[in-house]
C-alpha cells in the first residue's frame, strides 16, 4: 500500500515538474484549447439560432471541457509510452518491482489530478468569456466523474498497450482526438446506443447536472448502473489488453528497442 502511495506521489511530482519546467509549452497548450473554444463560441454567435443560443453555448462548454479531459487521460499515455521508447527508458520501467501496469495506472491518475487544475481554470475562463454560468454541484458531479474517469483509464490502458508493441502510433493518436471529440459532443438523444461506450454516459449525466440543474436524488439508479458497468468493463478490458501487449512485447524483445 505504501509503495503504491509513493509511486503515485512520485508521478504527481513528475507531472507538476514537467508542467512547470516547460511552462511555455503548457501555456501554448492552454491557449490552443481556449482558441478552439472561442472558435466554437463565435460560430454559435454568428450562425446559431438566437432562441437556443444560451443552451448551445452551455452544451459546448461542458463538451469541450470533457474533450480536453479525455485527451489528457486517453491520448497522453500513448505519447508518454512513445517518448519512453524513444529515450530508451521503457525497458527500465519493466524492471521495476511495481510492474509497468501499476506505473501506467499511477501516471494516468497523476496526470488527471495535476491537469484537473487546468481543466477547472479552462471551465471558469469559458464561463467568464461567454457569460454563461453553469451549475457546479460538486456532490452530484463527483461520483459521476469518478466512474467516468475509471472507464477512461481503461481506454488509456488500451492505447498504452498498443504503444508498447507498435511504438509509432502518433498518426493514430491524432485521429483518436477526433473520435474522442465525437464521443463527447454527440448527445445520447441522437444515438442512445452510445450510452454503453466509454465515458459517454458520464458526459451526458454531467451535462444534465451542469446545464439542467439535475441533482443526485433525481438521477435514476439505472443510469448509475450503466456508469458502474462501463467503468468496470472498460477498465478490466483495457488492463487485460495492456497486460497481453506487455507479454507480447517482452516475448519479442520489443521493450529494449525502438
Amino acid at each position: 500500500m505504501m509503495q503504491g502511495f509513493n509511486l503515485l506521489k512520485a508521478n504527481i511530482r513528475m507531472e507538476y515538474i514537467e508542467y512547470k519546467r516547460y511552462l511555455p509549452n503548457t501555456i501554448a497548450m492552454l491557449l490552443t484549447f481556449y482558441i478552439i473554444f472561442i472558435g466554437m463560441f463565435a460560430g454559435i454567435q454568428l450562425i446559431g439560432d438566437p432562441t437556443t443560443q444560451d443552451s448551445n453555448v452551455q452544451f459546448v462548454i461542458v463538451n469541450y471541457i470533457f474533450w480536453y479531459l479525455a485527451m489528457i487521460v486517453v491520448n497522453a499515455i500513448g505519447w508518454q509510452i512513445t517518448n519512453e521508447a524513444t529515450q530508451g527508458t521503457l525497458e527500465q520501467l519493466s524492471m521495476s518491482p511495481m510492474g509497468i501496469w501499476r506505473i501506467m495506472l499511477a501516471r494516468l491518475i497523476s496526470s488527471t489530478i495535476v491537469s484537473f487544475l487546468i481543466i477547472v481554470a479552462l471551465l471558469y475562463l469559458s464561463m467568464l468569456t461567454t457569460g454563461q454560468w453553469l451549475n457546479i454541484d460538486i456532490i452530484t458531479i463527483l461520483p459521476i466523474l469518478i466512474l467516468t474517469l475509471i472507464s477512461m483509464f481503461g481506454l488509456g490502458f488500451i492505447i498504452a498497450g498498443l504503444s508498447v508493441v507498435l511504438k509509432q502510433i502518433q498518426a493514430f493518436l491524432q485521429i483518436l482526438q477526433f473520435i474522442l471529440a465525437g464521443l463527447t459532443f454527440v448527445p445520447l438523444t441522437v444515438a442512445p446506443f452510445l450510452a454503453y461506450f466509454p465515458f459517454v454516459k458520464g458526459v451526458d449525466l454531467v451535462r444534465a447536472v451542469m446545464i439542467d440543474g439535475v441533482t443526485l436524488s433525481q438521477i435514476r439508479m439505472e443510469d448509475f448502473m450503466i456508469l458502474g458497468f462501463n467503468a468496470v468493463f472498460y477498465f478490466f478490458i483495457g488492463l487485460g489488453i495492456f497486460l497481453l501487449c506487455e507479454r507480447v512485447a517482452m516475448k519479442k524483445g520489443l521493450l529494449a528497442h525502438y
